[in-house]
């Protein structure tokens, strides 16, 4: 099978943050994942919290994010980039701070996630199956 990707440049608002997700889940049902999906919905939820971060912490004034889902044999890769490559995310334990949860979601829901560096910025990626349960 040869890989299949999409890729597209947003604004690093919350504007970009929903077009993003509403533009996927386009391109998901293009790719026979219909809108509604089991896999649609993880792959959107789970682009949609690394987005998500991209704009809220990873924002850095005139530069965009970069939202890249490439199908795989077994998952997909969900990447998104940003500028800011000091800020990465992580887990928070329960009864700490407010907010951060929403990479347990990621790791729940995802087989893998991780972050890759790059000129500038950095790259949070997360790998989601096709069918059935990962856990």
């Amino acid at each position: 099978m040869t890989a299949t990707t999409w890729e597209q440049r947003f604004s690093s608002t919350e504007r970009g943050a929903r077009l993003a997700r509403h533009l996927l889940v386009l391109e998901l049902d293009g790719w026979g994942f219909p809108y509604k999906g089991t896999v649609s919905d993880r792959v959107a939820l789970v682009a949609a919290e690394l987005v998500s971060n991209a704009v809220r912490h990873g924002r850095v004034p005139g530069r965009d994010f970069e939202l890249r889902v490439t199908e795989l044999e077994h998952t997909f890769r969900v990447e998104v980039s940003d500028s800011r490559g000091e800020k990465k995310p992580s887990v928070r334990a329960a009864g700490g701070e407010e907010g951060g949860f929403g990479m347990c979601l990621v790791g729940a829901l995802a087989t893998d996630w991780g972050v890759s560096e790059r000129s500038p910025g950095k790259v949070v990626w997360a790998e989601i199956p096709k069918s059935g349960d990962h856990a």
